[in-house]
Formats: C-alpha cells, sequence, structure tokens
C-alpha cells in the first residue's frame, strides 16, 4: 500500500513537470513570435493556416527622431498606410523579410509551365497592361500594379488587403503579362487601383487604430544630377489637375508621440513630375565626361583580358573616318567610324564567362513573349552563343550574370507585403555566393560583370551590392540610379509570338501617312491625363485616344493607326519607359519621346535626333505647333532614318549582324571599353 501511494505521488510529480515543461516552452515560442513578427498577433504561428504570412524585424538605428512604428494587424487595410519601409528608412536601417508557409519553407516555382504561362502569346498591346509598377506611392500605400487586375470588380464588403489578394488569386499568369483577347484587363487596372484606392480611404476614415509615425515623413527626394542645379518642373505642375501637395493633419498623444490624422491624404509619387530634370544636352555633357574620365575602381591586380580591352581602345578613338558604309546609316550615329570599328574589335576579340550558379526559375529560364521578353530574348541568345561564350572564366572579358528580373518578381515578392526587401536580399546573397567561389568579382568589384533586366523593380533589385556592375536597364531613368557611359538603356520590346517575333513588321510609305499624331492608351501616370485634356477631341489631325475597346478589330485598328500616322506620341506612363518607342519604330512612324530624365535606348552611340523628337514634358499644350513646325524635308528624313535603324531593334531566333542582341551586347562592351583602367 505505501508503495502505491509514492507511485502515485511520483506520477503527480511527473504530470505537474512535463505540464510546467510545456508551458515554458509555449511561452518562450509565444515570447520569441513576438519579437520576430511585426504586428504581435504571435497566435497566429500557433493555429493551421494555409495563407501566408510576412514576418519583418526591423530594428531601426542612429535616428534623431522617434521612429516609425506600425501597430495595425495582419489582414486590416491601414497596414498598407506605410509603402516599403526601405524606401522610408535610411540606409542604416536593418530589414530582415521572412516568407512563412506551412512547412516554413519558401518554395520557387521551378516548372517551365510557369514559364509558358507567363509569356504573352497576344497579337497585340494595347498600353502593356503591367506597363510600370514600381513605386507607385510615395510614404502612402506601395501598391503592387499587377495585384489589381482581375477579372471583375469585388465589391464585397472585405478589408482592402483581402479584396487586393483575392484579385491577384482570380488572375491567372496569363493574364498577369498580356491582355486577354476578350477581357479588357487595362480598363479594369484603373477600376480596380480606383476601388482599391478609395476603399483605402473609407478604411483611414472608419478604423479606430492609429498609426504612430515620425515627424520625418516626408516625400521621397528624388535623386540629382551632376550639373543639373535647376527644376523644369515648375510649368508641368501647374498643368496637373490636381497638383496639391500633401496635407496631414497631426496632433500629440498623451505619450508624447505625434499621431497622424485618419484624414491623411498622399500624392503616388508616380503621379507627380519629378523633382530634377535632365536634360538631352546635359546626358550628352555626361556621356562625353564619364567615357573621357572612368569612375569604375582601378583592378586589384592586372589582367591580360584589360590590356586587350585598353588596346581596343586606342583603335576605336583612333578609327579611320567613314562617311558611307553600305550596312549602316551614318546620320543615325554618333559617330559611325567610332561604331563600326569598336562593332568590329567585339566580333573579334570579346570573350564572355556565363555563370552557370542560379537555380530556376529565376536563373537560366527566358520569358520569351510579353512586355519584359527583351530580357528573355538576350539570355536565350547568350547563354545559347558559341562565338562570344567561353568555358574558362580566365579567358572572359565580361561576366554574365543571368537571372530574370520578371521570375525574381514573381517567384519571390508576397502579395501585399508592400516591400520588395526579400528580391534585393535574394541577389545580394547570389552576388557573395559568386565573390566567394570566384576570384574574378572583387578583382574589380563587379565593374567587368552585367546584368540584363526589363522589369521596372530593377534598379532597386541591384541596388548597393551590384551597384558597380554594367546594368543593362529597360526602367533607365536618370533620377534612379541610371549611370550614363556605364549603365545601358535597354530597348523595351513587346514581343506577340516566340516563334515570329517579325509579324506585322514596317508600314505605309510617307505619302499614305495622313495622321499628323496618334496615341491610344490607359492614363496610367500623371502624364497622359494631362496629354488626353489638351488634345483629345480638340483636334482631328491629333488623333489621341484612351484605352481602345478590346477585340481583335480594335487590335488591328491600333496597328493600322501606327502604320498609317506620321508621329506616334509616346508618354511615359508609371516609369520613363515604354514599350511603344520600338512599337513606332517596328511600324516605321517617327517616335515622339515625352519623358523627362529618360535615357534612351543605346544612347551611347545612336543620335535619336536624326530619327526622333524627344520633347519635354511641359511642351504638351504646344505638341501641335511644334509638329507643324518640321519641314516636310526634315520630316521624309526622319522616317527614312527610322526605316534604316529599324533593324537596330528586332530579335532574330539566330542573332544577325546589328540587330538587337548584337545592339545591346555591343553596347555594354563599348562602355566597358571606356570604363576600364590600367592596374
Amino acid at each position: 500500500m505505501k508503495y502505491s501511494e509514492d507511485l502515485q505521488y511520483l506520477r503527480q510529480v511527473g504530470k505537474r513537470k512535463w505540464i510546467l515543461v510545456v508551458v515554458l516552452v509555449a511561452l518562450t515560442h509565444l515570447f520569441c513570435q513576438t519579437l520576430m513578427l511585426p504586428y504581435g498577433n504571435a497566435l497566429c504561428s500557433l493555429l493551421p493556416q494555409s495563407k501566408i504570412l510576412v514576418a519583418e524585424k526591423i530594428s531601426l538605428s542612429n535616428r534623431e527622431s522617434s521612429s516609425v512604428v506600425e501597430s495595425a494587424k495582419v489582414g486590416e487595410s491601414l497596414s498598407g498606410t506605410l509603402s516599403n519601409f526601405d524606401d522610408v528608412m535610411s540606409e542604416d536601417d536593418e530589414i530582415d523579410v521572412r516568407v512563412i508557409n506551412e512547412k516554413d519553407e519558401v518554395k520557387l516555382l521551378s516548372n517551365r509551365s510557369v514559364v509558358k504561362s507567363l509569356e504573352n502569346d497576344s497579337d497585340f498591346v494595347e498600353d502593356a497592361i503591367i506597363e510600370n509598377d514600381d513605386d507607385l506611392f510615395d510614404d502612402a500605400v506601395d501598391m503592387d500594379e499587377e495585384t489589381t487586375i482581375q477579372n471583375g470588380v469585388n465589391h464585397g464588403s472585405g478589408s482592402v488587403l483581402q479584396k487586393n489578394d483575392e484579385s491577384r488569386r482570380n488572375l491567372s499568369l496569363e493574364q498577369v503579362v498580356k491582355p486577354n483577347g476578350e477581357l479588357s484587363a487595362d480598363s479594369q487596372l484603373d477600376a480596380n487601383r480606383n476601388s482599391v484606392l478609395n476603399d483605402t480611404k473609407a478604411a483611414r476614415a472608419t478604423n479606430s487604430s492609429s498609426v504612430v509615425a515620425s515627424n520625418h515623413l516626408d516625400n521621397l527626394s528624388l535623386a540629382t544630377i551632376a550639373d543639373s542645379n535647376e527644376s523644369s518642373t515648375g510649368d508641368l505642375t501647374r498643368l496637373l489637375p490636381n497638383h496639391s501637395l500633401v496635407q496631414s493633419d497631426t496632433h500629440i498623444s498623451g505619450n508624447g508621440l505625434m499621431m497622424m490624422n485618419s484624414t491623411v491624404k498622399k500624392k503616388m509619387r508616380c503621379m507627380l513630375p519629378p523633382k530634377t530634370v535632365t536634360s538631352i544636352s546635359q546626358m550628352e555633357s555626361l556621356l562625353v565626361r564619364h567615357h573621357a574620365r572612368s569612375r569604375s575602381m582601378r583592378p586589384r591586380w592586372s589582367s591580360q583580358r584589360d590590356k586587350e580591352i585598353l588596346a581596343a581602345r586606342l583603335q576605336i578613338e583612333n578609327a579611320p573616318l567613314l562617311r558611307n558604309d553600305r550596312e549602316l546609316y551614318a546620320p543615325a550615329f554618333r559617330n559611325m567610324s567610332m561604331f563600326k570599328r569598336s562593332y568590329e574589335l567585339m566580333e573579334r576579340i570579346l570573350k564572355i564567362y556565363v555563370y552557370k550558379e542560379g537555380e530556376k526559375p529565376i536563373f537560366h529560364q527566358p520569358i520569351m513573349k510579353g512586355l519584359y521578353a527583351s530580357e528573355g530574348w538576350f539570355m536565350k541568345l547568350m547563354e545559347g552563343n558559341s562565338k562570344f561564350v567561353v568555358k574558362d572564366p580566365r579567358k572572359a572579358h565580361l561576366f554574365y550574370l543571368p537571372f530574370s528580373s520578371r521570375m525574381l518578381e514573381h517567384s519571390l515578392y508576397v502579395r501585399n507585403s508592400h516591400n520588395r526587401t526579400n528580391l534585393r536580399q535574394y541577389l545580394k546573397e547570389y552576388s557573395e555566393k559568386i565573390a566567394a567561389k570566384y576570384r574574378f568579382w572583387n578583382r574589380t568589384g563587379g565593374a567587368d560583370h552585367f546584368l540584363v533586366a526589363c522589369h521596372d523593380w530593377a534598379p532597386y533589385e541591384t541596388r548597393h551590392h551590384m551597384e558597380h556592375c554594367i546594368k543593362a536597364l529597360c526602367n533607365a531613368d536618370v533620377t534612379l540610379g541610371f549611370k550614363i557611359g556605364r549603365d545601358v538603356s535597354l530597348p523595351e520590346t513587346y514581343v506577340r509570338s516566340a516563334r515570329n517575333p517579325l509579324r506585322d513588321l514596317g508600314g505605309k510609305p510617307p505619302s499614305q501617312r495622313k495622321v499628323l499624331a496618334f496615341y491610344a492608351g490607359n492614363l496610367h501616370g500623371y502624364l497622359r491625363p494631362i496629354l488626353l485634356e489638351h488634345w483629345k477631341d480638340k483636334d482631328p489631325d491629333m488623333e489621341l485616344f484612351g484605352p481602345m475597346p478590346s477585340g481583335v478589330a480594335s487590335k488591328m485598328n491600333y496597328i493600322q493607326h501606327m502604320k498609317s500616322s506620321k508621329f506616334c506620341i509616346c508618354p511615359k506612363g508609371y516609369e520613363v519607359n515604354s514599350p511603344r518607342v520600338v512599337e513606332a519604330i517596328f511600324y516605321e512612324c517617327v517616335p515622339v519621346i515625352i519623358s523627362d530624365n529618360f535615357v534612351p535606348p543605346f544612347f551611347e552611340v545612336l543620335n535619336w535626333n536624326a530619327f526622333s523628337l524627344i520633347l519635354a514634358e511641359k511642351d504638351i499644350p504646344n505638341l501641335k505647333s511644334i509638329l507643324l513646325s518640321i519641314p516636310e524635308k526634315k520630316y521624309l528624313d526622319m522616317q527614312l532614318a527610322v526605316r534604316k535603324v529599324q533593324r537596330h531593334f528586332l530579335w532574330h531566333a539566330k542573332p544577325v549582324r546589328y540587330d538587337l542582341f548584337h545592339m545591346t551586347l555591343h553596347s555594354i562592351w563599348y562602355n566597358r571599353v571606356f570604363q576600364t583602367k590600367a592596374r
């Protein structure tokens, strides 16, 4: 009996100990989760759920003023009021983003069907549905444009974030990249964007939660350009229908922190003109200066390849004078003699090593159709090239980082997270892996490495850790860090058919082009509404429209308009780049580029004044008078030049001389030649 009582007592003590251990473990787990999760919602990590959560640990350092604190819960619409933390904080701030699913793993989409679904097989791009989706808000809701496209507007009573997430789930991957022949995704994009914005405002007014913020939340300042001390956006700002500045009401709470009123109104960054404008003449001056004096770091040790490049530079600078050439059109080039000699030397001596590291689908898996096809076509043609590519990196003059910025966004960006730090971190870890495995990166700091990226987020994704690389970017915006003379402006080409990228090529002769100017598309950004406000239905010679209806007939009508117009207007959208520039050349229409701070493609070798008009945004009210002031002889010369340079903007399944693949590669080579320093 005594032994039985002792045994029972021991069992009770054992149970208590186990209960105590379990309680301690649970409390420790809750405490750790509270530190990790940004909203303190630790219980969510203990409950089974299929939704993806984003855990952000933000540590602020070296702050003189009070910190930005976000206390809204996951799923509430107020969580979107503070946009991309990386844009708000300083470089010293540390942001750790983790993507957590049921198995606590980040899974990449790796099968080829994902890329096929992303590729666009549409016959036509009315406005390049996802033309620009970077930094849509400045210190406000950082919405990804792709999250607002859906197969119908959801007017339910759910929160803004839930509606945004549902729209992304309801959208097929094909629709993310292309407009469906039976679905006017462009119009839905604008409708859903407005719906989300309205719901966000309503949520701010009704939500009882308050966002505690510092007094230091002002608009992002765009990078200023050398020798550009004056801004010419004053006139353009007056053209804006609603150009009021950010307004906010604040009050001091009991604990001394400044509280933002729920009626805060923020202007989207893409809806405001740039704070600084760099003219084409200033860009040309920067190009000459940077080619004359390289800013790249001196290599840590000498290389035979550097000597070969420096010898090539001497030959290029002393190229024999050419006045005419059977293959090239001299007026379309800054210096045809230098270009010809440089191109020949590239063909003869350039060798490139393509890194094998990197997992699909982000690496080594190109997208051949759609809006971002330029990076995909280059990747495919580069990796399959036997003339330039070498297997021994010691023989290489340049090193290619073969990643897709579009697949990076599609695979890693967390919907509704309003944070792209994990995308940049992924490339940072990749570059560190390359630097640890190979000695070539460390020799030049990455100055002899290059990347080709067409997504609008690429300037952000490659910031800092790939800062010294040569970047071929579609989003060639000098205010976003584009380095003239080192980086390359990549043409944004909308490829409708991977099998036949030259379909519908060409246009009518000048004598049959009766329309003075043509434009049709969505009202993305701040500039296009201004353009249509001045010229839509105002003049029979100026055929400027908004979004064209969906359908095959409308698509062909758009193409016929470009084929029949003298000038094709190419205004910026959310970002400076637009596929219309190449579209105009494709249909032999003289492009009229209206996009401040945009560096035209192949700017280092092409003379864009010979085959295009580049106008300041403030000149929109005088657009017709400017076009009519061009003499007929001048227009005929420009239209001829468009036909001559067309070959430089075409993709071929098997690359040919002077095509888009070789022109991109040449600009990378050309800029590297003038950036190379001797040890």
